[in-house]
């Protein structure tokens, strides 16, 4: 079977096929697209328009969530320090108590 006939199966009547569609095109002297930014466009460089629409499209945590995560962070960092710490410690008395006597 060819493959016209699979995507368009026969129908009793031929039918017209629509043209391309063409963008409209702006009128003549008219700026380009993306550039009427106002007056700040001129002191705000592109990449900033940029980076201030990805921030828009972040989905930023709620404020319990944010506590939560903060006390997290707060809870870990503690421990490593506290077993780093431990670790510093029994070290120095190994040394202290077995080469330095």
């Amino acid at each position: 079977m060819s493959r016209a006939l699979r995507r368009h199966p026969m129908s009793t009547k031929p039918t017209k096929r629509p043209g391309p569609v063409r963008a409209s095109r702006p009128p003549r002297g008219a700026p380009p697209p993306g550039t009427g930014r106002g007056w700040l466009g001129i002191f705000r460089p592109r990449w900033a328009d940029d980076i201030i629409s990805e921030l828009r499209k972040v989905t930023w945590p709620t404020r319990q969530e944010t506590v939560n995560l903060t006390i997290v962070v707060i809870i870990v960092a503690v421990a490593i320090g506290l077993l780093l710490g431990g670790i510093d410690e029994f070290f120095n008395w190994l040394i202290t108590h077995t080469i330095l006597r």
